[in-house]
């Protein structure tokens, strides 16, 4: 019998030693054949297809008179997990704090995985910690934290956010992720929150570029004339812990990330993720652009650690609602014949900003030094990514409640899958559920709004 292992050593793929080889796809593994016997079936999904030349990949049943027989051996069992934190206490706001993280685990030698991520968040605690004995001081307190289990779905950082999910969007003003740092040196993404995008924006304007010295990473971008949104600026992806953050803990939060434009780094998650392979794929360049990736987190921390009001862009969320709430605008008519509208979704919108733009002009009148209203500020600033988690669903069912960025019923992307169906689908729309769904967003929109106006005694009725 021949017998082929995957990189994990879990599983093992057997066939006869006489039969002819068959071509097929097994994860990241590949049996060649010598014959052209393949599965037959319909064609899978265009991204399942692999990249042997001129092969269709099938779905199968294939030949009857070959069988492949794959056997798992895998072994449950509870393991217990460990994170590490590591923290510098602020100064003023102390119970404020700023989280930069890290996943130490891989299935492999996890260089990229999670070597690099952590060894840049070593550098930048050892970086921080001098900085203080020198006589930095941070106005909020900075956590350094090394997450266990990453590579079985961000378990140890997602168990932390569920034993302190009441409590995190108090006390955390940010997170930023140091996973998955290095990967290429071609392309610089921010997988981001809104709220952290004009931050990022005057930063990478400050730090040199990996591939150029004489420009900045922002100057690069742009060299052609591009939108530097449009290059840089990711949506978070569901498999990084700064989605968790964000979607289930309502905190910004940002996960930064050189990569090449042309291919992907082909080595993560397997055996091969070793040091030498990734500084290959990066001609050895390897340290410079981890050296970037540091300096842009490190400005990022000593602007949210140090500046007295929170940098963070709580008016942005206007114009992100705006691009949302346009995207309805093609169906007014068809809602309106059947009795139906979306105004009051507009009417939320609005609100919202106006209550930022209330808090502006707050801002701007009061008194520069004045720590009572500055923390009053801050807290209100560092809230506005929980204001968007809806309340009106359980935690235990839909976890992620964000409504711009979360999954569910409860979410903006939700509410226009359906309302497109007036097109596509007519008679599989549903009122009720249409109703639904539009009460859950406009409950939150107009929550969030109210909550960024204030207090309620600030309703001008005073007396």
């Amino acid at each position: 019998m021949q017998s082929l292992s995957g990189p994990s050593g879990s599983s093992s793929i057997q066939t006869p030693s006489t039969s002819p080889k068959i071509l097929a796809n097994w994860g990241c593994s590949r049996i060649r054949a010598s014959t052209d016997i393949q599965l037959t079936g319909p064609i899978g999904p265009s991204d399942w297809i692999g990249r042997l030349p001129d092969v269709p990949y099938a779905l199968g049943p294939g030949d009857p008179a070959f069988r492949l027989q794959l056997g798992v051996h895998n072994v449950k069992q509870s393991v217990m997990i460990s994170n590490i934190f590591g923290c510098i206490e602020g100064r003023f706001e102390p119970d404020h704090y700023l989280i930069v993280g890290a996943q130490r685990d891989s299935l492999g030698p996890g260089a990229a995985r999670s070597g690099v991520g952590t060894a840049i968040l070593l550098e930048l605690a050892r970086t921080f910690a001098a900085m203080v004995r020198n006589g930095f001081q941070l106005r909020r307190s900075l956590l350094f934290v090394s997450w266990d289990a990453g590579d079985f779905g961000s378990v140890g950082s997602t168990e932390w956010l569920e034993g302190y999910l009441t409590m995190l969007h108090l006390k955390a003003a940010a997170y930023i992720s140091l996973d998955n740092a290095v990967l290429g040196d071609d392309k610089f993404f921010a997988k981001t929150s809104p709220a952290l995008s004009s931050l990022i924006e005057s930063i990478i304007k400050q730090v040199d570029s990996p591939n150029r010295s004489d420009q900045s990473i922002f100057d690069q971008v742009v060299e052609h004339g591009q939108q530097w949104q449009n290059e840089v600026i990711r949506p978070l992806p569901m498999d990084s812990s700064a989605f968790a953050f964000t979607a289930f803990g309502g905190v910004p939060a940002v996960e930064f990330s050189f990569a090449e434009e042309s291919r992907p780094y082909p080595f993560l998650n397997t055996m091969a993720d070793t040091y030498d392979n990734l500084n290959r794929a990066l001609h050895g360049r390897l340290p410079a652009v981890a050296k970037t990736v540091a300096e842009v987190v490190g400005h990022l921390l000593m602007k949210l650690t140090h500046d007295h009001l929170l940098p963070l862009d709580y008016g942005c969320y206007g114009d992100v609602l705006l691009q949302h709430v346009a995207r309805f605008n093609e169906y007014t008519a068809l809602l309106k014949s059947r009795g139906l509208t979306l105004q009051w979704i507009y009417s939320a919108r609005g609100d919202y900003v106006r209550a930022a733009e209330k808090l502006r002009k707050d801002i701007y009148s009061s008194e520069e030094h004045n720590e009572r209203l500055l923390r009053m500020y801050n807290v209100r600033i560092m809230r506005v990514e929980f204001y968007f988690l809806s309340q009106y669903v359980a935690v235990t069912e839909t976890p992620f409640r964000h409504i711009l960025h979360g999954r569910g019923p409860h979410t903006i992307a939700a509410l226009l899958e359906h309302v497109s169906l007036l097109r596509e689908a007519p008679e599989n729309f549903d009122e009720v559920l249409f109703r639904r769904q539009l009460a859950l967003v406009t409950w939150t929109l107009q929550g969030a709004a109210n909550a960024l106006g204030g207090d309620v005694w600030d309703i001008d009725t005073n007396f």
